[in-house]
């Protein structure tokens, strides 16, 4: 068994604290037991993209508590933790922040105790500290402050206000709506109207935001900006400094959402360089990458590899499908005799990973660019194998034919519809909060975009494509392009999302 899957023990509860929201800020051990986990239970603050690391066949289960909506009681989700893990089972509860800083996880592992059910506490990020660092406010600074007093504003009237008036920094859970009442008690208390304040709602995330004030009118602003919870309040002389220290809303790409329509498994690298410049990657694949119908030409192929003198791979998936069909053969990489010529870095890259050299790049990364690299080479009478997806441009196999080549094009992967797409986008493009942005990284990409949203839904969107071929299909279906990268690489879209940003 695999150090993930021994993890987390079976027939016991893991207490784990989620961070304040950006996914990144979870602890290693916690990451490790959403991996090897065989339930989560996971609440409202938790960020939703954690759950993409469970193991496909784990139950996930949403438990989580709004101010006016709960999912189940904590007396429910107690006997609940107790009887999965009484099956026998690996569970883990998935907490916003840390269980044991207004989290209520010492409740819950009270109740465990009561079950006779064995537990583990993992902390997290508090909400505190990571709405102090995202909005650039050090809790304590040397000149400032020396002393930090968290507190619930829940219950206003339960708080002895008059003791925390004093408190050099205060931090305030749960006190948005009754932050009026809290500030009226804390000037009674002796505290100056004009301490400084703010109020900082979904801390960490791309949708944070910041009200900044005083005690006596943060109130009000607070309500003039519509805030609403969840949100945390920070009271005190260090929320001065947000205006030299705020580092997080200042990021380039902070607030904006951009849809990326890349296949499952293929966007995760890109989102998380998108979310360490601050926007929010929506992951919605367009496409879907499956094994051909037959495999019998690509079979064929392998089977007389040696024959050939040139294998041209025009993507990733390519190599990837191509080694996977090669695995399955008698056959293993010394079949391969003839040079190799690559389309782009990322699949020379992936041919290097293999051992493999590229004897051939292009300078541009489409059919064209290749042809041209290919121009010195003398092809005639040439065999040249091309494994890539079923549907594909023909530019590429027809002009080396015509320069005397004996191509063999056969397909490795074939690109369709996702069967859960439609449901997906419709969910993202229901609401007014559309994306900003949406990448597309091949022309069948923005097919299917087209069809599954509509020209309609996608007007203020704004598109950025991969390349010329991509932004040709898009301009064909009536969507404009934006922005377009150059070179054409996942580092191009990102630069041409900064640069097209940093225009606007």
């Amino acid at each position: 068994m695999s150090a993930a899957a021994q993890a987390a023990e079976k027939g016991k509860v893991y207490l784990v604290g989620a961070g304040p929201g950006d996914p990144d800020l979870i602890t290693w051990r916690g990451l490790e037991l959403i991996r090897s986990a065989d339930v989560i239970l996971y609440d409202n603050l938790a960020s939703p993209s954690l759950l993409s690391h469970a193991r496909p066949d784990a139950e996930t289960l949403y438990v989580g508590k709004k101010r006016a909506l709960h999912q189940l009681s904590q007396q429910q989700i107690n006997e609940l933790l107790a009887a999965k893990a009484r099956q026998g089972l690996a569970v883990v509860r998935l907490k916003g922040g840390d269980p044991y800083v207004f989290g209520r996880g010492g409740e819950e592992a009270e109740a465990l105790i009561a079950a006779g059910v064995e537990f583990e506490v993992v902390p997290g990020v508090s909400s505190a500290l990571g709405a102090a660092a995202y909005a650039g406010v050090p809790l304590t600074h040397r000149s400032r402050t020396s002393a930090v007093t968290f507190v619930t504003g829940h219950e206003a009237d339960a708080i002895d206000w008059q003791r925390l008036g004093h408190t050099e920094t205060l931090v305030i859970f749960m006190g948005l709506t009754a932050f009026d009442a809290i500030a009226d008690r804390l000037i009674a208390a002796g505290r100056a109207p004009h301490t400084p304040a703010m109020a900082v709602r979904w801390a960490t995330r791309p949708c944070q935001q910041t009200v900044v004030g005083r005690l006596d009118d943060l109130g009000a602003k607070i309500e003039a900006a519509g805030l609403r919870p969840p949100a945390l309040i920070v009271v005190g002389e260090v929320v001065a400094l947000r205006e030299k220290l705020d580092w997080y809303e200042r990021l380039p790409l902070f607030g904006r959402r951009i849809l990326i329509t890349r296949p499952a498994g293929q966007a995760a690298d890109f989102a998380a360089r998108l979310r360490r410049l601050g926007a929010e990657p929506i992951e919605a694949p367009t496409i879907e990458i499956r094994p051909p119908d037959d495999w019998a030409p690509l079979d064929a192929a392998i089977a007389a590899l040696g024959d050939y003198d040139w294998l041209i791979f025009t993507s990733r998936n390519g190599v990837d499908r191509f080694l996977e069909r090669l695995d399955a053969s008698p056959r293993d990489l010394r079949a391969v005799r003839g040079k190799i010529a690559a389309i782009g870095p990322a699949t020379a890259q992936r041919l290097e990973q293999l051992h493999l050299k590229v004897d051939v790049l292009p300078d541009d990364f489409v059919a064209e660019g290749l042809l041209a690299a290919l121009d010195a080479e003398d092809l005639r009478g040439q065999r040249i194998l091309i494994p890539r997806a079923l549907q594909a441009r023909e530019t590429l196999p027809a002009e080396l034919a015509a320069r005397g080549a004996l191509v063999d094009v056969v397909p490795a992967y074939q690109t369709v519809e996702p069967p859960d797409a439609a449901e997906r986008l419709q969910a993202i493009f229901e609401g007014e909060d559309k994306p900003d942005w949406a990448v597309c990284t091949s022309s069948s990409t923005v097919r299917n975009l087209a069809k599954l949203v509509g020209p309609e839904r996608l007007a203020g969107v704004r598109l950025c494509s991969i390349g010329p071929i991509t932004s040709q299909t898009a301009r064909e279906l009536g969507l404009p392009v934006a922005a377009e990268a150059n070179p054409y690489t996942m580092e191009g879209v990102l630069e041409a999302l900064l640069q097209a940003v940093r225009t606007s």
